[in-house]
C-alpha cells in the first residue's frame, strides 16, 4: 500500500493490485498535481470546492460521494451504515473549525465495523479540537486521532492504527512522517514556507 498526499485533505492509496483511491480532490484549487492523476476509485467527504473537484482525475473514476446528504438525510443514513459493511475501519471527519458536527450520538453503533474519529484542521486559527473531539466521542468514535493536514502533526498515529502486515508506509517512523514541510498552497499565504 503507498499513500501519497497532495495537500490540503486530498491523498491517493495505491493497493498492493496497483489499484489506485482518491480522497477528496481539489481539482485546479491548487497548482499541485499539475497533470491528471488516475484513479479507479475516487471518494469525496462533502461538497465544497477543494473537496469535489473531480478535474484533476483522468477519467473513469467511479466517484463515492459520502457523507454530504448521507449524513444529513436521515432516510439515507442506513445506506451510509450498508456501505460500510464493506469496509475494515469507518472513519468519521470533523474539522476542528466547525460550528456543529453532522454525526448524531452513538451514530457508530450502526457499524459492525470499528470505527474511528478524525479532526482535522487543528492548527487552523480559532480552532477547537478539544470540541470537535468530544464530538466524534459522542458519535461513538474510539479512538480519535488530531491531524494536520497542513503541518503532517497526528498523520503517523493513523497509518499506524490502520498498517496490516506487509503495508508500505510512505515514512519510516513517526518523526519523519511528522517533519518540518514545504508549503505547497497558498491557504495561509505562506507559500514556500516551512512549517514548525
Amino acid at each position: 500500500m503507498i499513500l501519497k498526499y497532495y495537500g490540503h485533505s486530498f491523498f491517493t492509496l495505491t493497493l498492493e493490485n496497483g489499484s489506485v483511491i482518491a480522497f477528496d480532490p481539489y481539482g485546479t484549487l491548487y497548482e499541485y498535481p499539475r497533470r491528471l492523476l488516475r484513479a479507479d476509485v475516487c471518494l469525496i467527504s462533502h461538497h465544497h470546492y477543494d473537496h469535489d473537484g473531480l478535474s484533476c482525475l483522468e477519467a473513469g473514476a467511479e466517484v463515492i460521494d459520502t457523507p454530504g446528504e448521507y449524513a444529513e438525510t436521515a432516510s439515507l443514513g442506513r445506506a451510509l451504515a450498508l456501505y460500510a459493511y464493506e469496509a475494515d475501519v469507518v472513519g468519521l471527519l470533523c474539522g476542528a473549525t466547525e460550528p456543529y458536527c453532522l454525526f448524531p450520538p452513538c451514530v457508530a453503533a450502526a457499524c459492525t465495523r470499528p470505527v474511528i474519529g478524525i479532526v482535522t484542521r487543528i492548527d487552523e486559527p480559532g480552532a477547537n479540537p478539544g470540541r470537535a473531539q468530544r464530538w466524534l466521542e459522542l458519535a461513538g468514535c474510539r479512538p480519535v486521532f488530531r491531524v494536520s493536514a497542513y503541518s503532517g502533526e497526528g498523520i503517523w498515529r493513523i497509518l499506524s492504527y490502520l498498517k496490516e502486515p506487509g503495508d508500505r508506509l510512505p515514512w519510516e517512523n513517526a518523526e519523519e512522517a511528522e517533519r518540518p514541510r514545504t508549503v505547497l498552497s497558498d491557504k495561509y499565504g505562506e507559500t514556500g514556507r516551512k512549517r514548525p
